[in-house]
């Protein structure tokens, strides 16, 4: 699932690819990305216009244009956004296809389609980020344990609700709750303001790699890549990870490092 490292990567797809270019051609081959927004509006609204410089905010990627609205993406579980030459073939998942002013195409991939592509005005994309907490990779320590210190439930329910801190995923929560040493059931009311200022510093850590890498990356030398292992041992202890379900999400921990 594309989390805030990924869609950071797709902004600077974007930005290499089409900032300042303008839009020839718009061709959607699935219409069921699409969300409140028919194609004909798509193509009326983005052909002839240039795309300015793109932003994000959480697993959000937001693209201003020229005099028009803002694209507004999200990438569900198995989005991305690709620059490719316009003659490249078409994979079987290209759902919508933008041609630009130097003869490229960005493309808006998705298998799944649980998200899409929408349009929005300046009030419209307000209504988005309102709804979500700080960036993960902006927020302050004292912020943090503000938001985290009175929250009901799990540590890790609180990280992955977006309305708190916008962008952490599955596997950025468990590699984040692994390097702090918390388990992922703990209240997160529960957790002093030492424990809670670690679990900060190691979020920043985590996503300073893993925006420089374009995703968690699956090293060996982190929980990421050993949780699909038959055998998953933890890479600091060696003791074999546990796996249970958290916030409805597989999660991945150790019985002796995070007690």
């Amino acid at each position: 699932m594309p989390e805030l490292p990924d869609v950071e990567g797709f902004r600077e797809v974007l930005m290499a690819c089409g900032r300042r270019r303008c839009v020839t051609d718009v061709e959607v081959r699935d219409a069921g990305v699409l969300r409140g927004v028919t194609v004909a509006r798509l193509r009326r609204e983005l052909k002839g216009r240039c795309l300015g410089k793109a932003w994000r905010h959480g697993k959000w990627l937001f693209v201003p244009t020229d005099g028009g609205p803002t694209v507004v993406c999200h990438f569900g579980m198995t989005g991305s956004l690709v620059c490719c030459a316009k003659d490249d073939p078409i994979a079987p998942h290209d759902r919508i296809l933008l041609t630009l002013d130097h003869n490229r195409h960005l493309r808006y991939r998705d298998q799944r389609k649980l998200q899409g592509v929408q349009l929005a005005d300046d009030t419209e994309v307000a209504r988005i980020t309102d709804r979500l907490g700080p960036d993960a990779s902006t927020v302050s320590g004292p912020e943090f344990r503000e938001l985290l210190s009175g929250r009901r439930g799990a540590v890790k329910s609180a990280l992955m609700d977006q309305s708190v801190i916008a962008g952490l995923g599955n596997l950025l929560c468990d590699e984040i709750l692994w390097r702090a040493r918390v388990h992922p059931r703990t209240p997160a009311r529960s957790l002093s303001e030492t424990v809670l200022r670690r679990v900060h510093t190691r979020m920043g850590r985590v996503l300073e790699t893993s925006v420089r890498a374009g995703c968690v990356p699956p090293r060996r030398s982190w929980l990421t890549g050993r949780r699909e292992d038959s055998e998953p041992l933890c890479p600091r202890c060696r003791r074999s990870l546990c796996s249970g379900r958290v916030a409805g999400r597989r999660t991945v921990w150790c019985p002796e490092c995070q007690t």
